[in-house]
């Protein structure tokens, strides 16, 4: 251990008479500290909650959409699903048929999603297809089969084995004249996404099961197309368009979702900005707890320079004074934070109403770069504050120090 590091640590250990300077050097550790864990508790809050809502989200709709501007739909669509699929960092494209019915089930109707789609070829592509909560996807031809998610089948009072009946809002012709399209299913399964938007109004049918119902045999609604890098979604929008029809068009997830996660991009930011202040107003206490250190060590300053000490030496020892209650608190803080996010994700702390956060509970997850960030910001303004008490002990006269000795 060098000189100026021992000396830096032995007067952070004050003796009775230096208990006043002991208490604020305390209250400047513990100021780091409550800091710093708050700073990754909230980072970690905000991080849990867009994390599980864009995983949620991510996981039940298209990570970018292929439409038609028409009411028709897109017709042609194997061929186009098979350009698409040629892109670079496109993982799966499926055709989808898509409409809004109205479902009658043994305790009450609900308006609801109705959701066409090759459910074989998704089950390998969406987790909560291939694991369902309960039954079997429906088969493609045979008894018209349905599957509802939770939520959904709740509301209707509907389990596996029930019969539903499914009424379209597109209007057929018949000899009473224009009546709605409707029909009888037998659910087959009930499927969770995790998300409560989409398990409390989606049902799903095979597609040419769809097709048929929906008066739509040669046409879908759009493609849905999943990519393996979620955040190239622009590129690859870029490089679909050539390959589109003319009254084609792409839509992201990001567009969809655009308010959502910029409210929370912002969000997280400003809770950044404003638990930073906490640090920095702890970062007061160790200028405050070193200019009376200065004070207090006067004539101990005066010896040094006296024994040969330079100026660069006691600005060191005052320096990593301060620096070690910077990283004391830091650390302390890291652990206190990072241990409560272990613990409130454990025992599902933070509890949210699912319909309206789509998520029952909160997870904390915090990134790594967001952990740097903090550790690096508490470390700056911990060093910046010691500069200048440093400075002024480095400027003590020795003469005048030991004067009066």
């Amino acid at each position: 251990m060098n000189t100026e590091l021992f000396i830096a640590r032995r007067y952070l250990t004050a003796k009775r008479k230096q208990a006043f300077v002991s208490v604020i050097t305390f209250i400047s550790v513990l100021g780091i500290t409550i800091g710093v864990a708050a700073l990754i508790i909230a980072i970690a809050l905000i991080s849990g909650f867009q994390s599980d809502v864009q995983d949620k989200i991510l996981g039940a709709t298209s990570h970018l959409m292929v439409s038609d501007v028409s009411d028709e739909g897109l017709s042609g669509y194997d061929a186009l699903a098979d350009k698409v699929r040629a892109v670079r960092g496109v993982r799966s494209v499926s055709p989808v048929a898509l409409s809004w019915v109205l479902i009658s089930g043994p305790a009450k109707n609900q308006p609801s999603m109705l959701k066409g789609m090759d459910l074989e070829r998704e089950k390998t592509i969406s987790p909560w297809l291939g694991k369902l909560d309960r039954g079997t996807l429906p088969a493609a031809s045979g008894k018209p089969g349905i599957l509802l998610g939770r939520d959904l089948a709740l509301t209707l009072g509907a389990g596996e084995g029930d019969s539903v009946t499914v009424v379209t809002a597109p209007l057929r012709l018949s000899p009473l004249g224009m009546i709605p399209r409707g029909r009888k299913f037998t659910v087959t399964g009930i499927f969770s996404t995790g998300l409560y938007e989409f398990d409390s109004a989606t049902a799903l049918l095979p597609l040419s099961t769809a097709q048929t119902f929906l008066a739509m045999p040669d046409r879908v609604s759009f493609l849905q197309v999943m990519i393996d890098d979620i955040f190239a979604a622009g590129r690859i929008k870029e490089a679909l368009k050539p390959l589109l029809p003319p009254l084609a068009f792409v839509t992201t997830w990001m567009e969809l979702n655009r308010s959502l996660f910029s409210a929370l991009q912002l969000e997280k930011n400003i809770i950044f900005l404003t638990i930073t202040l906490i640090v920095i107003v702890a970062a007061l206490n160790i200028i405050a707890t070193l200019i009376l250190m200065v004070m207090e060590k006067t004539r101990d300053i005066g010896i040094l320079i006296a024994l040969g000490a330079t100026s660069a030496s006691i600005r060191k020892i005052f320096f990593l004074q301060g620096a070690l209650i910077g990283v004391i608190g830091t650390a302390l803080g890291t652990a206190v934070g990072l241990g409560w996010c272990v613990i409130a994700n454990a025992f599902k702390l933070i509890k949210v109403p699912v319909d309206i956060y789509q998520i029952s509970f909160i997870p904390f997850r915090i990134k790594t770069l967001d952990l740097l960030l903090i550790i690096g910001v508490s470390l700056a303004i911990s060093l910046l504050s010691t500069l200048f008490p440093s400075h002024r002990a480095s400027k003590t006269d020795p003469v005048t120090a030991l004067k009066y000795e």
